[in-house]
């Protein structure tokens, strides 16, 4: 009986096993069927997923062409090797880094310290971690829960315990591979970073393009540099671009990246290439790349073409620029062989169209000593023209003038004495020679400095007698500088090129001094200042906002052709003068009077010319504060120089502004504002001449 029912009970128990493990099989195929009808499309969505991440590339910035259309700024196509971070790991990319190093030669300069630290430790990961014992580790544990923070310290430790000597088994192949990683992992994960792009062979791009399959992300493409046809001229005004390895200037990373540009953009940094940044800048091809969940581009779609920046057209004419700098060179030199004339080292001259504000030439040229050879040199300063401002002396006598006949101190005719002025416990304040009594023209043709402290002695409210003090209201110096300013005198231009000067304003209102303001003798001016002011005089009172660029134009693939006009410049007036036409009339005569009489002080120099000028000379005493200003316990006095001219008198189409700092000391003139401005003046109507011959024949 007892064996029967044990019998029994082994099927049952077995019946209750394969009872059980049918409903649990059951429960599990309702499980997956119920996943699979329900959460099916979700998750097979989520096994396809991928992620658009759109990229930009950049492309060559716009040219610059002067005002005939030949070309002044291009770019430079060069071959390159980039690297597109795609998300792999850091062994992974080790091992791209080590392989291309095979293929390229890579400069090892701007390796680091640390760069060479890390390496090692990648190298040798079994002696960097030996560097920390175990103790050590577990004190770091205690004191950073944080898993990241704790091996920062580790890593810490690690990089301090690296000997010098340790480092120096680095071979030079190793620090070739270092200079490549370093580069592959600077940059954004699919935004292609540059690694080779200066010095690469055609046979290492032959060689990396036949074994892109085993370099994965690293591509062959074609890089550009901007290449400047003329060198060093106008180098100053045109200014620069940052190269790909700096990318975007720190200081203005925010703005930049706020308007789509990736760090490693190219971007203008200074004058024209950074004003006109928007402009040369041109349109990134924009690539769209689709990856999987794992980070792998599974396609990639351009959605943008790309093209280079629009292209600037200067109102600047190169063929007269260089004939403009030959000039200035060639007269600095010869200057320098005269006496008093150690500290003179630099000249500028600004070409204008006086009814456009169209800047035709701007040149600057500076003597300078080579650090490294220790001889003068003569270098590009075209900027100085807006940058540097100092003493002009009697050319702004026109503005005087004018501002006499506004406040009523002086009428046209008006009659003064020229005997020199003795105010109590100053100097005799007269003019280079005694002229007698004289008129307003015969003041500017003979250029008195009395007409012109009895005129703004009359504008302050003031009356002079002899070796008496002079009591002058103080708000005379803001009448007259509130007048020279509408001329352009000691306010900004307008230019379009950053950071132009203004000039210096003297703080001192003491009589005396308002009388050295009215001859060009106290507030400091600019270059492009004197050539708005004597433009504004030249087209009858509209002071006209000078500018470079003329013209904006699309590129096209031509290189001999310019592409169609986006924008052209248009002339801006700033503003008109407070002044009677007649009164402009009267002191137009009086620069007339300056070039063409025998008594006129630019006569020497621009008397019998056929193309008729308009002039006005200064001659401005100042003190040196130039590059070698350290050489003296006080600084020397010297004398500037300065012409102002405009051309035709009776009908202008170009007006001058040459200044030449510190040109002499002493008494003896050498006389190199008048020689520049008569030579470019004859290099201006030369020329005009020349291309009007060709022009006929031509026709």
């Amino acid at each position: 009986m007892g064996k029967k029912k044990k019998k029994k009970t082994i099927p049952i128990r077995l019946n209750i096993i394969f009872f059980a493990v049918f409903l649990l099989f059951s429960a599990l195929i309702l499980r997956l069927g119920f996943v699979q009808i329900v959460y099916g499309e979700d998750y097979k969505r989520e096994l396809e997923k991928t992620e658009d991440v759109t990229v930009n590339t950049s492309v060559p910035r716009g040219k610059i062409y002067d005002t005939t259309g030949k070309t002044i700024v291009d770019n430079k196509a060069k071959n390159a090797i980039t690297y597109t971070n795609t998300g792999v790991k850091q062994e992974e990319m080790l091992k791209t880094a080590k392989l291309l190093a095979t293929y390229i030669k890579k400069d090892t300069k701007k390796v680091t310290e640390r760069d060479k630290q890390d390496y090692w430790i990648i190298k040798h990961p079994k002696e960097a971690e030996k560097k920390v014992t175990a103790a050590e580790k577990k004190k770091l544990q205690e004191k950073y829960t944080d898993e990241d923070e704790y091996n920062q310290q580790v890593y810490k430790l690690q990089l301090e315990r690296i000997t010098e000597q340790e480092l120096n088994t680095l071979t030079q192949s190793d620090l070739e591979v270092i200079a490549i990683y370093r580069e592959f992992s600077s940059g954004y994960k699919l935004t292609p970073q540059m690694v080779k792009n200066e010095d690469v062979t055609d046979k290492e791009l032959a060689v990396v393009s036949e074994n892109l399959e085993s370099l994965p992300g690293v591509e062959t493409t074609t890089d550009w540099d901007r290449m400047y046809k003329f060198k060093d001229t106008l180098k100053t005004v045109l200014g620069n671009v940052s190269s790909s390895e700096k990318g975007l200037p720190a200081e203005k990373l925010e703005y930049y990246e706020s308007r789509g540009y990736s760090r490693n953009d190219r971007v203008g940094t200074s004058y024209l290439e950074l004003e006109y940044e928007d402009v040369l800048k041109g349109q990134k091809e924009k690539v769209r790349n689709k990856t999987d969940k794992s980070g792998n581009i599974t396609s990639t779609e351009v959605i943008a073409e790309g093209q280079r920046g629009n292209d600037l057209v200067l109102s600047i004419d190169m063929e007269l620029q260089l004939k403009v700098e030959k000039i200035i060179e060639e007269e600095l030199r010869t200057a320098k062989q005269s006496a008093g004339t150690s500290l003179l080292d630099r000249a500028y001259v600004v070409l204008m169209d006086p009814d456009t504000g169209e800047v035709l030439s701007m040149a600057g040229k500076r003597l300078e000593k080579n650090s490294e050879t220790g001889k003068m040199e003569m270098t590009d300063d075209a900027l100085g023209n807006i940058t540097t401002t100092y003493n002009v002396g009697s050319v702004v006598k026109g503005a005087t003038v004018l501002a006499g006949y506004k406040t009523g101190a002086i009428s046209p005719g008006t009659v003064l004495s020229d005997t020199g002025l003795k105010i109590a416990g100053t100097p005799l304040k007269k003019s280079w020679t005694y002229m007698g009594d004289i008129n307003d023209l015969t003041a500017l043709q003979r250029s008195s400095n009395v007409y012109m402290f009895r005129t703004a002695i009359k504008i302050a409210g003031g009356t002079y007698a002899y070796n008496q003090p002079l009591d002058l209201h103080s708000s005379a110096f803001t009448t007259m500088r509130n007048y020279y300013a509408q001329f352009g005198l000691g306010v900004r231009t307008g230019i379009d090129l950053p950071n132009e000067q203004t000039g210096f304003k003297g703080a001192s209102t003491k009589p005396g001094f308002l009388l050295d303001l009215a001859i060009g003798q106290y507030d400091t001016y600019s270059t492009m200042q004197l050539a708005q002011y004597v433009s504004t005089i030249a087209n009858g009172g509209k002071r006209m906002e000078p500018h470079i660029v003329k013209e904006i134009r699309e590129p096209v693939s031509d290189e001999n052709e310019l592409g169609p006009i986006v924008e052209t410049i248009k002339p801006k007036v700033l503003n008109t003068i407070d002044a009677k036409q007649a009164w402009i009339e009267r002191v137009q005569l009086g620069f007339k009077m300056v070039a063409q009489t025998p008594k006129g002080t630019v006569y020497s120099a621009l008397g019998g010319k056929s193309y008729s000028p308009a002039a006005k000379s200064g001659t401005a005493q100042a003190f040196y504060d130039g590059p070698s200003r350290s050489n003296y316990d006080e600084p020397p006095e010297v004398m500037n120089l300065s012409l102002i001219s405009y051309a035709p008198s009776d009908n202008p189409e170009v007006a001058m502004a040459v200044l030449v700092p510190w040109a002499y000391q002493g008494s003896v003139d050498n006389g190199i504002n008048k020689k520049i401005g008569e030579r470019v003046l004859d290099a201006y109507f030369d020329l005009k001449k020349e291309r009007q011959k060709e022009s006929s024949s031509e026709d």
